[in-house]
């Protein structure tokens, strides 16, 4: 991927990632100003893991939000789209012992219906080709009664916004060019997040699925939201019935 291609070839975009994958914490605490350990924290806390629970951690990476889950007890899944991310997220998690990484596709996932208590998904939903059958898959593998959490890019508060998105066309650029071993793949990030729905048309999103209790909060003045939902107990229950 040599320039910002928002057409998200599956090919394509699992290429990139396997191409950032050994630098790609390092970049994102320093694109985030160090934002991300506090998005992670914030994330954790709202799946709230249990021990003996089965979380979902779609588009993990590395593992560093899998690892955070995991500190509860839960046994979490960590699957993510490039096998190369999944490589460095087996080395570098491998004292984990309650971490399992998996090869998946987000809009196809291996797993069978109604497997987890918990699914969640940071900064990897707008990656997908079809964000809402990815939804659909989360909502599938969903136990009746489990909870979904995203954490994603969002659209600032107005007074910000203006700044924000000058940040990422002018100040970002230069940042990963100092720590990224592969700039264009982050050029396409930035546009991917210039491109992606704010929080009310994700929480629809999250309706359509069929998830309930729906509601968002915005972290750090809107730049990213964090989504929740719940799978209805009954699997009669009308679509829609969410908060907000």
């Amino acid at each position: 991927m040599t320039k910002a291609d928002l057409t998200k070839r599956p090919e394509q975009v699992s290429a990139m990632f396997d191409q950032v994958a050994a630098h790609y914490d390092r970049t994102n605490d320093v694109l985030s100003v160090g934002n991300a350990v506090l998005w992670r924290v914030a994330t954790t806390r709202a799946v709230n893991p249990r021990p003996g629970e089965k979380v979902l951690d779609l588009a993990a990476g590395t593992g560093t939000s899998s690892a955070s889950l995991a500190k509860s007890g839960a046994h979490v899944v960590a699957a993510d789209f490039s096998p190369g991310m999944i490589d460095v997220g087996r080395r570098r998690q491998a004292a984990v012992p309650n971490i399992e990484f998996v090869v998946a596709d987000g809009m196809n996932l291996p797993f069978d219906d109604e497997s987890f208590d918990a699914v969640t998904i940071s900064f990897g939903l707008r990656n997908i080709v079809d964000p809402k059958v990815a939804l659909a898959e989360l909502y599938r593998v969903t136990k009746p009664g489990g909870r979904i959490v995203i954490c994603e890019f969002s659209k600032p508060v107005k007074p910000l916004r203006s700044a924000y998105y000058w940040y990422l066309r002018r100040i970002m650029p230069t940042l990963a060019k100092a720590v990224s071993s592969n700039v264009p793949a982050y050029d396409y990030l930035f546009e991917s997040i210039a491109a992606w729905p704010d929080q009310k048309q994700l929480a629809g999103w999250l309706r359509d699925a069929g998830f309930t209790r729906v509601g968002y909060r915005d972290l750090s003045a809107g730049i990213v939201a964090l989504h929740r939902g719940v799978k209805p107990t009954d699997a009669a229950a009308p679509l829609g019935a969410g908060e907000k």
